[in-house]
């Protein structure tokens, strides 16, 4: 039996949960989050938790068709796992303990542990070690469409940045690296796809891993000034990246003598600014021309190793930039890190006075600190600081790390050509070449074609679609209210009675005609409102087209509105479902 069509809908606010507000709500730090509160979208429930109202629900119905459609036509099959789960998978693969504060960890009355989940590999991959066994099983994609939790230390910025999200995370199996790579392109299309659809101008940029694990990393970042991420994009060359994922150039290093380290008193110098001025005015070797670039910055971080006990790391930069801490996490992941500033339980650290040289601690420096490279430093004594302390003769680094801060106008590491211009984006998806990660940690393994066993490799590839909500909103709005795509908007078209009179009975009508021809329509008839607040209203819900019954009923038209462009044309009532029906654009010429 085939079933019925879905009916198109038909909505009467009349009759809706809908409450706008008039005034700016005051924790609303973005403008999605202040529209989408203002507008009767959502409301908060909770730090990080919101309700979704009628209105929001429709438009996060909406994004969340788009990418079911776009899924299944790349021949993604739709499962879906419970949000509770249990910490064995977890403790296999190391994430229990990786996550840190971030999972949301809890025990059932038996004393279990379970958590909240952020992710699902680990059931992915023990759903196909289940319901798999031959090579004939490949290759396969499976995908969900389901809530998540992170136990976010600071929930901000709306739906932007919560405890609880909607998302698609979507998982491929290939039995080769080249069929790995095929179904990434598949994936990497089809959110091209979705993003275009949902009208979000966005960048796609090269990432790190972190806690996912795996190889190649990309993430999908709509262009936005209140955007958490911080992106680089080459002026010459198409090359983009995430700040954390920025590899620095190796600088080549002319084979030359330097002369000795040379130890120098530079007393109240504990900063670079007042180390450079002591330099330059007392000519250390000779010279007057010091910079910050030529000096070799050492900072003492603290880093916390999920599941064990805390260490001290020393990251050596050039002085003239700062430490990067997303960087640095993002270099020692899943570690994190902080400044270390217990100086005075570590005599042997002289606070403004390290060096490299002769340290008992673990160090790593930055790429620019490379070997035949002399630099200005510490001496690791008070007041005195030691120059030609050149990497490689006078210390050699544990290895290096990208953690130094990117700079606009830094070179592209890739054309070499161009400079590096520094953006801001929203996190909107981010996919993952795993590998196999996660199959060799519960050794799924299937037959192959000649007998012998394989051992499928993944993908993994998340959209967050309540965050694309509010991303299309940041895109998409301007000082009146929001400004929906058409395939993003709670309706097709938002009809309003603009009084009684008999205004009401028609405007019902015509929203019943729109409807029998397809078109999912919002009706004003609210009778105790006036027209005015209807019209602000129907600007802060932000549905395109607008159909106003109002002052010309009597002679036989209404008003159709373009939210976006603000065109108005008197149209015969008679015409009016004729011309919503051609799609967008309307005027004299379909009068």
């Amino acid at each position: 039996m085939v079933p019925p069509k879905l009916r198109p809908m038909l909505v009467r606010m009349s009759t809706m949960l809908l409450k706008t507000l008039r005034e700016e709500p005051a924790e609303a730090e973005v403008p999605s989050h202040r529209l989408l509160l203002r507008a009767g979208y959502i409301r908060r429930s909770a730090p990080g938790g919101y309700t979704w109202l009628p209105l929001g629900k429709l438009v996060l119905d909406r994004i969340a068709a788009i990418v079911r459609e776009e899924m299944t036509a790349i021949g993604g099959q739709e499962v879906a796992f419970p949000a509770l789960l249990p910490r064995e998978p977890y403790d296999v693969t190391g994430r229990w303990t990786e996550y840190g504060e971030d999972l949301f960890k809890l025990k059932d009355r038996r004393g279990a542990d379970f958590l909240l989940a952020p992710t699902h590999e680990e059931m992915f991959a023990l759903l196909v070690q289940d319901m798999t066994n031959s090579y004939r099983d490949f290759p396969l994609t499976l995908f969900q469409v389901q809530t998540k939790f992170r136990d976010e230390a600071r929930p901000r910025a709306g739906l932007l940045r919560g405890r609880e999200f909607l998302m698609k995370d979507s998982y491929s199996f290939d039995l080769s690296d080249a069929g790995l790579a095929e179904s990434y392109a598949r994936h990497r299309a089809a959110y091209q796809r979705i993003f275009d659809r949902l009208g979000l101008a966005h960048t796609i940029v090269s990432a790190v891993s972190g806690a996912m694990g795996g190889s190649a990393s990309e993430e999908f970042l709509a262009t936005s000034d209140v955007g958490e991420d911080t992106f680089v994009a080459c002026t010459t060359c198409g090359y983009a990246a995430n700040t954390e994922a920025v590899v620095t150039p190796v600088p080549a290093v002319p084979d030359r003598e330097h002369r000795p380290l040379t130890v120098h008193d530079t007393p109240d110098t504990p900063t670079i600014t007042a180390l450079v001025g002591l330099a330059n005015q007392q000519s250390l070797d000779g010279r007057t021309d010091w910079t910050a670039a030529d000096t070799l910055k050492n900072v003492v971080v603290t880093v916390h190793h999920p599941g064990r006990e805390d260490t001290l790391l020393v990251i050596g930069v050039p002085g003239d930039r700062e430490v990067d801490l997303k960087r640095l996490d993002a270099a020692l992941s899943p570690a994190t890190a902080t400044l270390f500033d217990d100086f005075a339980t570590r005599p042997d650290l002289v606070k403004g006075y390290i060096g490299p040289q002769g340290l008992g601690l673990r160090y790593l420096a930055d790429p620019r600190v490379a070997p035949g490279t002399a630099w200005l430093t510490g001496a690791n004594e008070p007041g005195r600081h030691a120059t030609s302390v050149v990497a490689g003769r006078d210390f050699t680094p544990d290895g290096t790390i990208e953690a130094a801060e990117v700079r606009a106008g830094d070179p592209c590491p890739v054309c070499g050509a161009g400079e590096l211009a520094i953006r801001r984006g929203i996190e909107i998806a981010h996919v993952f070449q795993l590998g196999r990660r996660y199959t060799d940690a519960f050794s799924v393994d299937v037959l192959g074609a000649d007998g012998k066993p394989v051992r499928p490799t993944m993908g993994s590839y998340g959209i967050g679609i309540s965050r694309a909500v509010a991303t299309v909103a940041e895109q998409h709005h301007d000082e009146r209210g929001l400004l929906w795509p058409d395939e993003v908007a709670p309706a097709d078209v938002h009809v309003i009675a603009a009084g009684k009179d008999g205004q009401l009975e028609a405007a019902g009508t015509l929203a019943a005609e729109l409807d029998a021809r397809g078109l999912r329509v919002l009706l004003d008839d609210r009778p105790q409102l006036s027209a005015g607040v209807k019209f602000t209203d129907a600007e802060l819900i932000g549905i395109r087209r607008i159909v106003v019954v109002g002052r010309r009923l009597a002679e036989g038209y209404a008003e159709v509105r373009d939210r976006r462009t603000d065109e108005r044309h008197d149209v015969p009532l008679t015409d009016v479902v004729r011309v919503m029906t051609q799609g967008p654009g309307y005027g004299p010429g379909h009068e």
